[in-house]
């Protein structure tokens, strides 16, 4: 049985990920910081819990010597963070955190995974990243800086390890995704959680003969 690692696991993509990998036929473990709010979907998908703060290397290195995670077939790194407000009445903390979840955690999950997928020969690694990571947004520098970040680790990881028979994908996810709390307007205005996990799917089988090392997804009425 293929094995799957999602890391900042949580409801949405995460959630709509790990129940398409369970149906594919891979065992899936979850790592999160609060590993309790993923009980019903552990429970739904047969998916092992692991708690992990993703920016810390030393807890980053202790899932990796778990053979759930360092068996990994598929790592997907989806931990986010983000504070928001004027630049001047941010606080640096703040800052820092937004960096350090959404860009150095990457590059320590990625830098484990590949280690033990490079040792294999094999191996997919997914880098969820957002509209900031293009573009940024008024009042929204911190998650801009870690989100470009991000997508900077994903293109260089992608030159270094395509050769070497390691597919990274950065996944931008370009617009609003539709949650309990968020339900579409109509008319898929808001991107379907399920759609984003069948496309990043899609990218995980695809050959390595027309590998893609970045893929956008954003409603069909968002204008670029």
């Amino acid at each position: 049985m293929p094995r799957a690692l999602i890391v900042g696991a949580g409801p949405g993509f995460s959630a709509s990920l790990a129940r398409l990998l369970a149906r594919e036929g891979y065992s899936v473990a979850l790592a999160a910081r609060d590993t309790g709010k993923l009980a019903a979907l552990a429970a739904e998908t047969g998916a092992s819990l692991h708690r992990c703060d993703a920016s810390d290397p030393a807890g980053v290195a202790a899932l990796f010597a778990e053979p759930e995670a360092a068996e990994a077939e598929v790592v997907s790194y989806n931990a986010s963070f983000r504070v928001r407000g004027p630049t001047v009445d941010l606080a640096p903390e703040d800052v820092r955190r937004t960096l350090e979840v959404c860009a150095f955690g990457a590059f320590l999950v990625a830098q484990q995974a590949a280690a033990h997928m490079l040792a294999r020969g094999a191996g997919t690694i997914l880098l969820t990243g957002a509209s900031a990571g293009v573009k940024g947004f008024a009042r929204s520098a911190p998650f801009a800086m870690g989100k470009f970040a991000l997508r900077g680790l994903g293109q260089a990881l992608a030159r270094e390890l395509h050769p070497q028979g390691v597919h990274v994908v950065h996944i931008v996810v370009d617009g609003g995704i539709r949650s309990e709390r968020r339900p579409d307007p109509g008319q898929d205005t808001l991107l379907d959680p399920d759609a984003i996990a069948t496309a990043a799917f899609a990218a995980i089988r695809q050959p390595r003969s027309a590998w893609s090392a970045e893929i956008e997804l954003r409603p069909w009425v968002e204008t670029f």
